[in-house]
C-alpha cells in the first residue's frame, strides 16, 4: 500500500539499572503507545524480583507487552520471541504509527529489529566435542580456528563470545559455509523503520544505582524468590547474574556476606558487557536518561512527528 504511513519502533536501550523502564513508559505517554519488552527474563511469572520487572503502578501508566507472559516451566527462546513479537507489532501497527521496545538483552533486541539467522543445526555430537575442547583447552585455540575459516567473523565483537564462536565452527563444520555468509543471506526486511535510543550515565552513578537495586532485590526477597523456583534452576532465565549468586550461597559456595558483594560485582561487570555490545553494534544514539527532552525531540524527528 503506497500511501500507507510509515511505521516506527523505538527502542529505548541501555545496561542494567540505567532507568530504561521509567524513560520507556514517559516516551510511550507521550506518543499514545504501548511498550514490549525484551528483556530475555521479564516473560516469566515466576520472576519478578531478580529480573526488575516494571511494577503493576508501572504497567497501569503504559501498556506492557511480553511481561509475565509465560511460565518458567515453559521453553522460550530468542527465535520464539521475534517470531511472537514480529507478529504483535503487526497489530500493534494497526493502531498506532509508532510502537517502543525496552531491554538490556541484546540478543533478543537484535532478532526483533534485524531477525536470527536462520542457521542449520549442528551434526549430532559436534557441540559436545566442542565444549569439551573449549572446556580443556579454553577459548583461544577455537578463536584461532574460527580466525582461519572465517576472518570477517573473527574481525566482530563476537569472536570474545565463547557460545558464538562454538556456533561459529559448529555452522562451518556442518554446512561448509561460514557464519558470516550464511548471515548474509538470510537478512530479512523489517516491516518498521527502527528509531534506535541508548541510555548511559557516568559510570560511578550507574554502579552505585546497580548497588542500590542489588540491596533493594534482597531486601524484597530475592533470595526466597529463588527457593521458590529452584526446580527449574537449569533454566536459562536462572543461570544469570541475581540468581546464579544466590544459588551458590545456598549449596554452601560461600556466606551471605560474599553473596551480596558478588551480586553487586557481577551485577556491574553485567552492564558493562551490555554496554560494550550495544556500542559494538554502530546504530544507536547515546542519551543520559536525564535529557528526556532531547530523547523526545529526536523521537518526534526521526519519526517525521510535529
Amino acid at each position: 500500500m503506497p500511501n500507507s504511513p510509515k511505521k516506527y519502533l523505538v527502542t529505548v536501550a541501555g545496561p542494567t539499572a540505567v532507568g530504561k523502564t521509567a524513560l520507556s513508559i514517559r516516551l510511550a505517554q507521550d506518543l499514545g503507545t504501548e511498550i514490549i519488552s525484551a528483556d530475555s527474563r521479564q516473560f516469566f511469572r515466576e520472576l519478578s524480583i531478580g529480573t526488575a520487572k516494571p511494577t503493576p503502578e508501572e504497567q497501569t501508566q503504559a501498556r506492557h507487552h511480553f511481561v509475565d507472559s509465560h511460565s518458567i516451566s515453559e521453553a522460550y527462546s530468542a527465535g520464539d520471541f521475534e517470531r511472537d513479537a514480529l507478529a504483535l507489532l503487526d497489530d500493534l501497527f494497526l493502531q498506532y504509527d509508532v510502537v517502543v521496545m525496552t531491554g538490556g538483552s541484546g540478543f533478543y533486541v537484535k532478532a526483533v529489529l534485524e531477525g536470527l539467522d536462520d542457521l542449520p543445526a549442528p551434526l549430532p555430537g559436534l557441540r559436545e566435542s566442542l565444549m569439551e575442547r573449549l572446556s580443556d583447552r579454553g577459548l583461544l585455540p577455537l578463536q584461532e580456528e574460527v580466525t582461519r575459516i572465517d576472518p570477517e567473523f573473527a574481525a566482530t565483537p563476537e569472536i570474545a563470545n565463547p557460545q558464538r564462536v562454538v556456533r561459529a565452527l559448529e555452522v562451518f563444520y556442518t554446512s561448509g559455509t561460514p557464519i558470516s555468509q550464511l548471515k548474509q543471506k538470510n537478512t530479512r526486511a523489517r516491516p518498521f523503520q527502527p528509531i534506535n535510543v541508548a541510555l548511559d550515565r557516568d559510570r560511578a552513578e550507574l554502579y552505585q544505582r546497580i548497588d542500590l537495586r542489588m540491596d533493594m532485590m534482597l531486601r524484597d526477597g530475592l533470595v526466597e524468590e529463588a527457593k521458590s523456583v529452584i526446580a527449574y534452576r537449569e533454566h536459562h532465565a536462572l543461570k544469570t547474574v541475581g540468581y546464579r549468586e544466590v544459588y551458590s550461597f545456598l549449596d554452601g559456595g560461600y556466606e551471605e556476606k560474599e553473596m551480596v558483594r558478588l551480586l553487586k560485582q557481577n551485577s556491574r561487570r553485567y552492564a558493562k558487557r551490555q554496554l560494550t555490545w550495544f556500542r559494538h553494534q554502530g546504530n544507536f544514539e547515546w542519551f543520559h536518561p536525564d535529557d528526556y527532552d532531547r530523547i523526545l525531540e529526536y523521537v518526534r524527528q526521526q519519526a517525521g512527528l510535529h
